[in-house]
């Protein structure tokens, strides 16, 4: 938000979605901030992980009105290449108009790691009217009681007012049908 004369006014600034992948390895993301400030261009939401090697990093950004699009479509593939990156895109970004996109609950499913638990968990979430804004996985050390993996799902959503009993209803349906726990919270506004 920008203030004008004591009042916050929506940004005018051209906003962009980028992203990269590519082999872990120390100042990716040095490398790629360095390129962005020299721009003026401003990270306002990001996300980055390694997920077995693979580091991926997701940024929304604000650039200056007169930004040199295409200079830092350049500046940004010549810092790819040299940090062995295999993947990046830069895309202007459209506003969105409508509901909101702050999580309201978070979801957790834990059991016997098996294909088909993240979309029934997604499945479920959609066939109840609710939005994903994040989503985490990871496959644990054993449980004591099985020599099988146990695979941990954290999903953030949006619950639309008068949904959450539906929800419910839909994550026991997977409860059952993936043998797996399921666990429905409400997120306290100090987690967010």
């Amino acid at each position: 938000m920008r203030r004008r004369g004591g009042a916050y006014a929506p940004s005018r600034m051209p906003h962009f979605a980028f992203a990269a992948l590519g082999r872990d390895r120390r100042g990716i993301v040095e490398g790629v901030t360095r390129v962005l400030l020299e721009h003026g261009v401003n990270v306002e939401d990001s996300q980055m992980a390694i997920l077995r090697g693979r580091f991926s990093m997701t940024l929304i950004l604000e650039a200056g009105a007169g930004a040199d699009v295409a200079r830092l479509d350049g500046d940004l593939s010549g810092i790819a290449r040299e940090l062995g990156l295999e993947a990046l895109t830069l895309d202007p970004l459209e506003e969105l108009e409508g509901g909101s996109t702050q999580p309201t609950h978070i979801v957790t499913v834990y059991g016997a790691d098996h294909p088909g638990i993240v979309h029934a968990a997604a499945a479920a979430l959609t066939d109840a009217g609710c939005n994903i804004t994040d989503l985490n996985t990871r496959v644990a050390d054993a449980r004591a009681d099985s020599a099988e993996p146990l695979y941990v799902l954290m999903l953030e959503a949006v619950v639309p007012v008068g949904l959450l009993e539906r929800l419910e209803a839909e994550l026991q349906r997977v409860a059952r049908e993936q043998d797996v726990e399921v666990n429905v919270r409400e997120l306290e506004s100090d987690e967010l």
